[in-house]
């Protein structure tokens, strides 16, 4: 078969031969239809992830759509850090599945489901998230920040703050369910803005999360009320400095949402209804398709491109 081989960290993966999959005890043999190629994917190639094996030759992907050999098309996750599913063909545990609606379009369902995971799970795991919250989302132009906006939304937030880099798409967040847009940059603004929100899902991190953080907590009029702050990007940085003084001072509590801290059966019992809300057109991602033989040239080409995921096809 063919696959998308990383064969130097750091490199994009090439299209070349590679020997089938050998599925252990309760795997499948999949046949792959689409695969996106998420920033988790990427640190999962250049070797930066913190569940990274270290082994090359390694074939990157964390999940995709594919047939299945019942027959049935199906959304599946990837366990194994080295055989991802980015080939023709991937060992799948068919518990990590969930059948796809009739009609539903295998590259849109594998361009979404990531991003909308990351924020769906760490709202329904990762905190007790309150009726009617308030909710800022840092990091809101990407792909899962931009999901995260309709996500909070759909799940019941009734105010929703989105802050970014990118100027031009953070002006269209308001159509997708952003009550207010506020520059990332500007950080007094996100003080006043978010100044009494509920919860913050951080897709950025580092110094942008901290100077956000201290803003945030100098501006709560209710300095004990609990405000949830939720670490599920690093896309500014893998550090942040964190002043002690605004955990003592504020009812802030800091805490991450990914592999890890969110067991696996968590994230495989959230699947039908996140596929669900992406088939029916209830959260919108942007996408881009290409075939896999491209990949090469499209992983360069699509890297920092914004909100629009780059999916493989097969």
């Amino acid at each position: 078969m063919y696959a998308a081989v990383v064969n130097s960290f750091g490199a994009a993966p090439v299209w070349q031969p590679f020997p089938e999959p050998e599925p252990r005890s309760g795997e499948v043999v999949v046949d792959v239809l689409a695969a996106g190629v998420h920033p988790r994917v990427r640190s999962q190639a250049d070797g930066s992830h913190y569940t990274s094996e270290g082994s090359l030759p390694l074939i990157p992907g964390v999940d995709g759509v594919g047939r299945f050999p019942d027959g049935t098309t199906r959304y599946f996750a990837v366990a194994s850090d080295t055989r991802g599913s980015m080939a023709e063909r991937v060992a799948v545990d068919p518990r990590a599945s969930v059948i796809l609606p009739e009609g539903a379009d295998p590259a849109a369902i594998a361009a979404a489901a990531n991003p909308v995971m990351s924020s769906w799970v760490a709202l329904r795991h990762r905190i007790s998230f309150p009726r009617d919250a308030r909710v800022l989302i840092l990091g809101a132009t990407g792909a899962a920040g931009t999901a995260a906006v309709q996500v909070a939304k759909h799940l019941g937030a009734a105010q929703v703050i989105a802050s970014g880099r990118n100027v031009a798409q953070l002006a269209g967040l308001p159509g997708l369910g952003a009550d207010e847009i506020v520059p990332l940059g500007d950080i007094d603004a996100i003080g006043r803005a978010a100044a009494d929100v509920d919860v913050v899902l951080d897709y950025v991190w580092g110094g942008p999360a901290a100077d956000a953080m201290r803003a945030v907590v100098t501006a709560r009029t209710r300095k004990g009320a609990r405000l949830d702050w939720i670490a599920i990007g690093s896309s500014a940085g893998h550090e942040a400095q964190i002043p002690s003084a605004a955990l003592r001072s504020s009812g802030l509590t800091i805490v991450g949402s990914g592999q890890g801290s969110v067991g696996r059966s968590a994230f495989v019992a959230e699947l039908p209804a996140i596929i669900r809300v992406i088939a029916e057109g209830t959260i919108v991602s942007a996408s881009t398709a290409v075939p896999a033989s491209e990949v090469e040239a499209a992983w360069n080409a699509a890297e920092g491109s914004g909100r629009s995921r780059l999916v493989l096809t097969f």
